[in-house]
């Protein structure tokens, strides 16, 4: 696998310009990347590159880490985080928020039951049994990403209900000063 798949950069059809082609492949990075390497995977000038990760940085968008002598860019994962909270607590209500939540539960206490295993990492050790065929392997395989994407979801699922009340404070706060400015 090359190292642009394993950071999710796809093809890019030649209707994007080099600034969102730099934008799309900065914004999928896993891991600090430098300058050279995003102009590279975005089939841009590096120029173009630099500035436009300078304005990414300013924006917040990126962070700038010095790696020895070299400069390097990674998404600012704090903020990611704020995003998607904020994203799932616009996006549903708190109702559907605990729903999801329990029907991963239950899909992980299934995936528990199934198995006679505690943890995805359990699951895991388990793929070194050498009596397992290859669709058995497989499928364990892929109960293991969807076990990791539950714990993922379950983390971001129970800050957003944890910030529930606070993010709905802020908005109608932001709805009573809109009103207040407008009369």
């Amino acid at each position: 696998m090359t190292e642009s798949s394993r950071d999710g950069v796809q093809s890019w059809t030649e209707s994007m310009s080099a600034r969102d082609r730099i934008r799309a492949v900065a914004e999928t990075l896993r891991e600090p990347r430098s300058v050279n390497w995003i102009s590279e995977q975005a089939d841009a000038a590096w120029s173009t590159t630099n500035e436009e990760l300078q304005d990414l940085v300013d924006q917040g968008q990126l962070r700038r880490v010095e790696a020895g002598e070299t400069t390097r860019y990674q998404p600012d994962y704090t903020r990611l985080l704020f995003e998607e909270i904020r994203t799932l607590i616009e996006e549903n209500t708190r109702e559907e928020l605990r729903s999801e939540l329990a029907a991963i539960t239950e899909e992980i206490g299934e995936w528990q039951a199934t198995y006679d295993v505690e943890t995805w990492e359990e699951l895991e050790q388990s793929l070194a049994d050498g009596d397992l065929a290859s669709d058995e392997l497989r499928e364990r395989r892929d109960v293991i990403a969807r076990w990791e994407e539950n714990q993922d979801d379950r983390r971001l699922i129970k800050h957003a209900l944890a910030l529930y009340s606070d993010v709905e404070a802020a908005r109608e706060q932001m709805i009573d000063a809109a009103d207040r400015d407008t009369n």
